[in-house]
């Protein structure tokens, strides 16, 4: 199954980086290609919470909806996504937030996918770099404007 890495150092801690990413009801906001998320359902666990939530994706005129479980722990720094149901048949990632100090943190940031379609997966394979990079400038982004005065 392909996957796309990006580590990054960022300005920002790794409490705040975590909120970001965490908060995905607000992905729409500034995430490219995210038209629309709802949570679906919220879980307690012992060192978190999980969710399910329903994201739709708009690109040039192509729209698809999936459902993703989120496990969110707080403590650790880490969230994970697992794919439920949607057009791939696999659809992983992980966000990690390795404190560097109270103003900064190192993001590692992992994605793992497979299409249904073999051959939706070879166009799609193409551009997963740059998007997943885009992807990633984009928290990064939204950080930056969140947080640049505080």
């Amino acid at each position: 199954m392909p996957q796309i890495e990006d580590r990054r150092v960022v300005p920002h801690s790794a409490e705040r980086m975590y909120g970001l990413v965490a908060d995905v009801e607000r992905y729409p906001d500034f995430l490219p290609w995210c038209a629309a998320l709802r949570v679906l359902s919220r879980r307690p666990g012992d060192d978190g919470e999980t969710l399910d939530a329903e994201m739709m994706i708009a690109y040039r005129g192509l729209h698809e909806r999936f459902t993703s479980r989120v496990t969110l722990r707080p403590q650790a720094h880490e969230i994970q996504v697992e794919y439920l149901d949607g057009p791939f048949l696999n659809l992983a990632n992980q966000w990690r937030f390795e404190p560097l100090g109270p103003l900064a943190c190192r993001v590692h940031f992992r994605l793992e996918y497979a299409f249904r379609s073999r051959v939706l997966g070879t166009l799609a394979g193409r551009v997963m770099g740059p998007v997943f990079e885009r992807m990633a400038d984009a928290f990064q982004a939204r950080a930056d404007a969140l947080y640049a005065e505080r």
